[in-house]
């Protein structure tokens, strides 16, 4: 990969290994009628993996010097944007693509992984599905289950827009330079069936408070709301007042955020 030189402030960590380009690529059963949003295609490995499917492709790139070999793989129905994903007007840029299925892919920085999932849920672009490479100690607190102590406000927010099932893990020595740590790589499928919630602002700010303190229990974290109410929902599911909140699932916390509408 010549002298490119990494930087570790965006970081860039290739992707070497032909077989896991493959695998992530692959992951989704894409067809030339689909639109894929690449985020952070570097030197454009994964990117070629992806142009061979003859989808409609949109990278996102941040480093400008990435330019010369991005700009040799460039095709007809590749659009390369030398542009912050965070700053994208990511609805106007597909605004002009016809497409019978959004797909993400990408191998996400390790520091700016969550900002960049939130951007793209925010941006409200209808995604049928996301394959993500991220730090695998990320990857197993996206996944993780009621109990499991990774389990927590971000695994609840995801798991409200989509399934995800972690596929498999990436040694740290399949990239170039390798990282510190080892990855992971999940399957993100939107929820066809979502989750009814009266509003989800009071959602969402019952799961923050309910998680503001993971030590202390249900009690104390929600003293500020009708207990009542919440304690009426938790018996009728084998639950109490003395539970912490990771060991409740996602279920019991649409139906209290429902009964607290409830007038």
């Amino acid at each position: 990969m010549d002298n490119f030189k990494h930087k570790k402030s965006l970081g860039q960590n290739f992707l070497q290994d032909e077989t896991i380009l493959n695998n992530i690529v692959n992951a989704i059963n894409l067809t030339e009628n689909d639109l894929v949003i690449e985020i952070g295609p570097g030197q454009g490995a994964l990117t070629k993996k992806i142009q061979e499917k003859e989808v409609n492709l949109i990278c996102y790139e941040i480093d400008e010097r990435t330019r010369p070999y991005l700009e040799k793989i460039k095709e007809s129905k590749t659009k390369i944007i030398y542009k912050d994903i965070l700053q994208a007007d990511i609805q106007e840029d597909i605004q002009n693509y016809k497409y019978e299925n959004l797909y993400v892919i990408a191998n996400l920085p390790y520091y700016i992984t969550t900002p960049i999932i939130k951007k793209i849920i925010d941006s409200a672009i209808d995604v049928n599905g996301m394959i993500l490479m991220v730090q695998k100690e990320v990857a197993d607190r996206f996944c993780a289950m009621p109990g499991n102590k990774s389990y927590g406000t971000l695994t609840i927010y995801l798991n409200y827009y989509f399934e995800m099932q972690k596929l498999f893990n990436v040694p740290s020595a399949c990239f170039k330079p390798a990282p510190k740590v080892d990855s992971a790589v999940i399957k993100f499928t939107k929820r066809q069936k979502k989750y009814e919630v009266s509003s989800e602002e009071v959602f969402f700010k019952l799961i923050h408070d309910a998680f503001s303190q993971k030590r202390k229990n249900l009690k104390n974290n929600l003293r500020g709301y009708d207990l009542e109410k919440i304690e009426s929902i938790l018996k009728r599911n084998n639950f109490n007042l003395s539970n912490r909140a990771e060991q409740l699932p996602i279920e019991i916390f649409v139906q209290i955020a429902n009964h607290l509408e409830d007038r």
